[in-house]
């Protein structure tokens, strides 16, 4: 069911700037995690005694296409993401917590002062693989999609562009090992650059 409301989603994004000039382009940059990605507790206690949050990358291609009449554009984009994380276990042990996911932000924006634009919409995410060592758990019984929610600001000068967004899991996407969850909602800023084409 979730992935059929996924394919409606992009079909009425692109459905809707089938009636407009469409641009389009390639786009990366690097995420930071602001919190870590992963929420451990254990018998309602943490088990994480500090998360240290590391940058990952995101590569991709977007689309953007006026939506007649109101002055918004819509944009779709898929991405691959790369993420990573780093905890510390209340022996002091420390585990890696690293995954791999294709994002499908939908973005509603506007442009203002001829180079900036502000854009927000949610994000369809899939988790594609992920390298989980945490007291030798496994992901399995994560549900590899959810949904999230980004806005950001960005500029664009002729055909490059700069953007910082916040995106935020709204789906709740937690796991339960052993009397051990796991949350890895993302929770994150990320800097991107795109080019379009």
């Amino acid at each position: 069911m979730k992935k059929v409301i996924l394919m409606l989603c992009l079909a009425f994004a692109f459905s809707q700037t089938s009636f407009a000039q469409i641009d389009f382009g390639l786009k990366g940059g690097v995420n930071y995690n602001n919190n870590g990605d992963a929420t451990f507790k254990s018998a309602g206690n943490d088990v994480i005694t500090g998360a240290k949050s590391k940058s990952g990358y995101h590569a991709g291609l977007w689309f953007r296409g006026k939506i007649p009449v109101i002055g918004l554009y819509l944009r779709p984009e898929i991405v691959f993401t790369q993420v990573k994380s780093e905890y510390t276990d209340t022996n002091n042990a420390k585990s890696d917590y690293e995954f791999k996911k294709i994002d499908v932000p939908v973005l509603l924006g506007k442009k203002f002062l001829g180079v900036a634009n502000a854009f927000i919409g949610p994000s369809f995410q899939y988790i594609i693989d992920d390298e989980f060592s945490f007291r030798n758990v496994s992901t399995d019984d994560f549900d590899k999609f959810s949904v999230g929610l980004q806005m950001g600001v960005g500029v664009e000068l002729g055909r490059v562009g700069i953007d910082v967004r916040w995106e935020r899991g709204l789906s709740s996407t937690e796991a339960n090992f052993a009397n051990v969850t796991v949350d890895n909602r993302t929770n994150q800023i990320i800097f991107g650059l795109s080019l379009r084409l």
